[in-house]
């Protein structure tokens, strides 16, 4: 019974430390993403035009989509990838299960095997 209590205070506490570190990490991380986007802004600024200001944060906004896309294409293809090698890999697991089982040359029909005769 005493480890039941203890899982109750412990895991409340771990609660409150684990909110309390992660608040602190993510106050200090945006902090430093802040003073990253006040610094590219105030050479922005020294442009002295409006239209200087929006065409740097449309500049911004295309290099992150851009970055966006080639990231999610190298994944796409990084998967289409492993998806390939993963079918080779059964392929091959089959015809060696094939040619184990001694029916290598006939057609696996999978409704026998799923009944009981």
């Amino acid at each position: 019974m005493s480890q039941r209590d203890g899982f109750a205070s412990g895991f409340l506490v771990g609660t409150l430390v684990g909110g309390v570190v992660g608040g602190i990490l993510g106050a200090v991380l945006a902090s430093r993403r802040d003073a990253q986007l006040a610094a590219e802004d105030e050479i922005g600024l020294s442009d002295s035009s409006i239209e200087g200001n929006k065409v740097t944060a449309k500049r911004r906004q295309m290099r992150a989509a851009a970055n966006e896309g080639l990231e999610m294409e190298t994944a796409r293809r990084s998967l289409e990838d492993k998806i390939a090698q993963l079918n080779a890999t059964i392929d091959d697991v089959r015809n060696q299960l094939g040619n184990v089982n001694g029916s290598s040359g006939q057609p696996v029909n999978p409704r026998s095997l799923s009944q009981d005769s």
